[in-house]
């Protein structure tokens, strides 16, 4: 059950329920989000910087690094406002690549809650939730699992 439309902006930790699911905008990744992430990285593999290298490789062209598609996931992720300044923590992140991101690919990001564990002793709790990141073609490029400590309202 899509429960998308109960999470406010600014959620607090008593507002997260599992089974509530959130959508993000999309975002195209360009070339310039490629040579940016290699420069600030210092990962200048010649797949992702390297246009007649990248061309004689398996996916026939140069892709972003996975981990900008990771980053770019969490700006998605924020920009709904639902994880806003309640967020205390990013606590663990798992996240397996499944395809390349190409540059022009437009991804978003499906969150859905899975569980949540007060910790008192913390003035909030753990938000665990299931990360999935689609390309333009709505195919899984990403997916795995973040943990957040979000506050109570009343620490807030």
């Amino acid at each position: 059950m899509n429960k998308q439309l109960s999470l406010p902006k600014g959620a607090y930790f008593e507002d997260f329920a599992v089974g509530q699911e959130m959508v993000t905008r999309g975002r195209t990744i360009t070339e310039a989000d490629v040579v940016n992430f290699a420069g600030l990285s210092g990962d200048f593999h010649p797949l992702h910087t390297d246009e007649v290298y990248a061309g004689q490789q398996i996916f026939g062209q140069r892709v972003a690094h996975g981990v900008l598609g990771l980053s770019v996931a969490t700006g998605l992720a924020m920009g709904l406002g639902v994880i806003d300044e309640s967020i205390i923590a990013f606590r663990e992140l798992r996240c397996r690549f499944s395809k390349p991101i190409l540059i022009g690919d437009t991804i978003y990001v499906r969150l859905l809650i899975t569980r949540v564990k007060a910790m008192p002793r913390l003035n909030g709790g753990l938000v665990e939730l299931d990360v999935k990141v689609y390309n333009q073609r709505d195919q899984v490029v990403q997916s795995g699992s973040w943990t957040v400590l979000s506050r109570n309202r009343e620490a807030g």
